[in-house]
């Protein structure tokens, strides 16, 4: 115990901005990545113990809570965090009393709109649909009342608070839905979990931050902040349009069921490659906004921090779509092999979705959060135009609503946003490229060999899937080092320069 209390308190973010961003980053990967295994267990315990349909109608509930958070999101915190002054106070009561005017909206369009949202979404439960949307709809009405002063966890990149904030809630979430799911296997106990865990944050968020906001409010700082936040507002539609617009047309024009299908592939086959690097967009963000002014750094941050992203994400991604027909049967059984073919698409959406995170912060820190907004506009257009053809009426299902979004993301979205990132950095597009193709080429030949071996292999699906796993992690690593000492990749001096960063 005494180590590990020295550990904790060596990666408690101190030092200069690279070694404070490098600890924040450990702590951001943690809490991703701890926070998702949770999730995970927790979805893989309730499928089998409420099913599909059920969990596919609490994914409806959870579709109108995201919808209309997106629509009202504007932007706040990323205003703050991009504010060059350290000391933000001024702003913090005003932000405290527009989020509870947000949360209190948000709550009472739902609780309205609940039959309404279930008469088209519902797959004919309306009643039941229509609770679990009520009973969700206390989520941010609480968490609107959270402290502001939350914000300087990012800003100030003090990320091992943020880690007990989000992981204590997940925790708390998973403990409450498995043990009601296990005395009342309904819908209701993945709704319950949501709630509690947003409850138990609400009280983290005072005793993790001294601030304590009071009732004043500024129209002068709501203006400066909003007039930062109205594109974040826009890009937060329009993400939310081509990240969860698809699940809403599975929901309403296929049923509860196929919607449960899709979105367990999606969070399966997204999960490890976003989440684990979703620390780029958290932890970059703040850091990529304190070198604005200094171009060369900028730059080769930014190259570093893409050339890690893509070694983590792209053997994830790869081996996702290698390994998913044995994971489903083990962890989720044969009634869950309609989700087979689009987790195996959606593993490649989840490596791009990675890489974007990358780019946005750029754009951000820059002063360009537009950009996000007008390339999302476009992305939603593309999707809009192929999506039913492909999945109605050409009857590809639920498999052609995800190759339509993993297609319209490699063209022409990807070359789009790495075009734009080189011109705004003063670099080639080709040395963003190179970042990327290495990690590719390797995990190609990974996913390569590990079919090529289960292919010859017959045993029970856990042993094959255990198998893949050795071997793909095997040939990766095998490749990566080849590619180190041919090509000079980079990679192990910044893995090294991590490492040493984490130990100081």
């Amino acid at each position: 115990m005494s180590r590990l209390r020295a550990l904790l308190r060596r990666l408690v973010p101190s030092g200069g901005t690279a070694e404070r961003v490098v600890k924040s980053a450990i702590w951001a990967m943690g809490q991703n990545a701890f926070g998702r295994i949770l999730q995970l267990v927790m979805l893989l315990v309730l499928a089998r113990l409420i099913g599909p349909t059920q969990i596919g109608l609490v994914g409806v509930a959870l579709l109108a809570l995201s919808g209309i958070k997106k629509f009202t999101n504007v932007g706040l915190d990323a205003a703050l965090v991009h504010d060059e002054d350290e000391n933000v106070d001024e702003h913090l009561n005003t932000v405290w009393i527009l989020e509870i005017a947000r949360g209190a909206i948000i709550s009472g369009v739902l609780f309205l709109a609940a039959p309404f949202i279930a008469q088209i979404l519902g797959d004919g439960n309306v009643e039941s649909t229509t609770t679990l949307i009520r009973v969700i709809a206390l989520s941010p009405l609480l968490l609107g009342f959270k402290n502001p002063g939350m914000v300087y966890f990012q800003k100030n990149l003090d990320f091992h608070k943020q880690f007990v904030y989000r992981v204590g809630g997940d925790v708390v979430q998973v403990v409450v839905a498995i043990a009601w799911a296990l005395v009342s296997p309904t819908a209701l106990s993945l709704v319950a979990g949501y709630v509690a865990s947003d409850l138990l944050r609400l009280v983290l968020s005072y005793l993790l931050h001294d601030y304590r906001p009071g009732l004043g409010f500024s129209r002068e700082s709501a203006g400066e902040l909003i007039n930062y936040g109205k594109w974040i507002t826009g890009s937060s539609i329009l993400y939310f349009l081509y990240s969860e617009g698809d699940d809403f047309f599975v929901g309403a024009f296929i049923g509860a069921a196929p919607l449960a299908f899709y979105q367990y592939a999606y969070r399966f086959s997204n999960a490890p490659a976003t989440e684990l690097t979703s620390v780029i967009s958290s932890v970059m963000f703040p850091a990529f906004s304190r070198l604005q002014n200094d171009a060369e750094q900028l730059r080769s941050t930014f190259k570093k921090t893409l050339r890690v992203n893509a070694f983590i994400s792209a053997p994830v991604a790869f081996g996702i779509a290698v390994v998913t027909p044995d994971f489903v049967m083990v962890a989720l059984g044969e009634e869950w092999t309609s989700m087979v073919l689009p987790m195996q698409i959606l593993a490649i959406y989840g490596f791009l979705r990675a890489l974007g995170q990358t780019f946005g912060p750029i754009w951000k820190a820059l002063g360009r959060p537009d950009l996000l907004t007008k390339l999302g506009a476009l992305r939603v257009a593309l999707i809009a135009i192929a999506i039913y053809p492909v999945t109605i009426t050409w009857g590809y299902g639920i498999a052609g609503t995800a190759a339509v979004v993993t297609a319209i993301y490699i063209v022409p979205m990807m070359p789009i946003d790495i075009y734009i990132t080189a011109k705004m950095l003063e670099m080639h597009w080709s040395e963003t490229v190179r970042e990327i193709a290495f990690p590719v080429a390797a995990s190609a030949v990974m996913a390569g060999t590990v079919w090529y071996v289960d292919s010859l292999i017959e045993f029970p699906a856990i042993a094959e899937l255990v198998v893949g796993i050795v071997v793909g992690a095997v040939t990766y690593f095998a490749m990566v080092a080849l590619l180190e000492h041919q090509f000079h990749w980079g990679i192990r001096s910044n893995i090294q320069g991590i490492v040493a960063s984490a130990r100081r």
